[in-house]
């Protein structure tokens, strides 16, 4: 099979697409037959070496496809089925090796590369909107970065429970695109922190270092900063007398594996999501599709920000 792995931590030049073995599925595993493969800011931080691997590595960490074989001990799961997850390493492949304890069923009606697309951001939006911040009616949200992947569904969620959504974004075309998944108001990254003052109930930040002082002071008293992602650079290292001054803030940097460290958890979370898609409540905006090869190319626009939407690799 054709897979991409690392065998250094750099820039995008270190991502190897090259023959290797096919996998097989030992106790407690499956090999799928990968349809699509997601591509998402984690993969990044693993390659460029923000998050340490041990080398060499494969990389990509969410797919869908079908099973093509089933290890021993593995029960729910059968030749042919077509299945999803996230956080497991070597989603980059044509095939990859899945502990069947991490793997979802897709239910009918939601494609293989549609799943691919929405399994880390969709469930990762989901405990943002339902577990982090638990979003009612009349809440105040800013979502930054609001024509991106995880801005659009985190838009679309926060409006689904009843918050008036203001967001970030960079462009005209952008806004657009914000607009399209639901903000009621958009705003310039210049301004935003003026414009908003003292009164949004919770900031989802994935960008990081440029927006983080900004989004304190969006904050009403005891508003929630949760920064999920660090798309611009990690924030600096803060005095914590910093959220006292600002009125009692509550800041938490949350990530979607201990959301989904419990099976039940996990097949809730990915339950929702893709019942919301199938009944036409989320919409998952898939903006480029790259051939497996330039997976170098995808990790590139990404970075530069030139995409917008989820991001695929097709074997």
């Amino acid at each position: 099979m054709r897979a991409v792995v690392i065998a250094a931590q750099g820039g995008p030049e270190v991502l190897e697409y090259a023959e290797h073995p096919d996998p097989v599925a030992g106790p407690g595993e499956v090999v799928v037959d990968v349809a699509a493969s997601g591509v998402n800011f984690i993969d990044i931080y693993q390659r460029s070496g923000v998050y340490p691997l041990r080398l060499p590595s494969p990389i990509g960490c969410e797919g869908a496809g079908t099973v093509s074989a089933v290890g021993p001990g593995v029960t729910g799961f059968a030749v042919g089925d077509t299945v999803g997850w996230a956080n497991v390493l070597g989603s980059y492949a044509e095939k990859a090796v899945v502990p069947a304890d991490r793997l979802v069923p897709v239910p009918g009606g939601v494609s293989a590369d549609l799943a691919a697309a929405a399994l880390l951001q969709g469930m990762t939006a989901h405990f943002l909107v339902r577990s982090t911040h638990e979003v009612k009616e009349g809440d105040r949200v800013l979502v930054h970065a609001g024509a991106g992947g995880m801005g659009q569904l985190l838009i679309q969620l926060a409006k689904f429970y009843g918050a008036t959504v203001h967001t970030t974004v960079s462009t005209d075309e952008k806004a657009k695109l914000a607009r399209a998944a639901g903000a009621d108001e958009v705003h310039s990254y210049d301004d935003f922190a003026q414009t908003l003052e003292n009164s949004i109930d919770v900031v989802y930040d994935g960008v990081g270092a440029t927006t983080f002082d900004g989004g304190l002071t969006a904050l009403r008293p005891r508003g929630l900063m949760a920064l999920y992602g660090a798309a611009s650079g990690p924030v600096p290292p803060m005095d914590p007398q910093l959220l006292n001054r600002s009125g009692s803030l509550f800041l938490t940097r949350p990530t979607l594996v201990h959301h989904v460290a419990e099976r039940e958890e996990l097949l809730w979370r990915a339950r929702e999501v893709f019942g919301w898609i199938a009944a036409g409540q989320l919409r998952i905006d898939v903006s480029h599709r790259y051939p497996l090869a330039e997976a170098a190319r995808a990790h590139e626009d990404l970075a530069a920000r030139r995409t917008t939407g989820k991001l695929l690799l097709i074997p």
